[in-house]
């Protein structure tokens, strides 16, 4: 496993804690699963074939969404209101 630092803006690091807390989870933990949720949502173009890509099930986990248009555009309005500064 790869050791990393990451800054988050405060306001972020409250809501991972949150969902830390909650799930009973470690921060790690939180990170490591919404960077497995964002790297199934965006898969590498090498890896296309010609079958349509769909999201791969949960890793044990509680994920409340599952279709993988429906995650893309989450993501990006959350992308979107983020750059806005809002």
């Amino acid at each position: 496993m790869i050791r990393t630092q990451i800054q988050l803006p405060d306001q972020l690091y409250r809501e991972i804690r949150r969902v830390a807390e909650t799930q009973e989870w470690s921060i790690a933990e939180v990170i490591r699963r919404g960077a497995e949720a964002i790297t199934r949502a965006y898969p590498s173009i090498k890896e296309k074939g010609s079958q349509e890509w769909r999201l791969p099930p949960p890793i044990c986990s509680k994920m409340l969404v599952q279709d993988p248009l429906e995650l893309k555009e989450i993501l990006r309005a959350e992308m979107e209101y983020s750059v806005s500064g809002a």
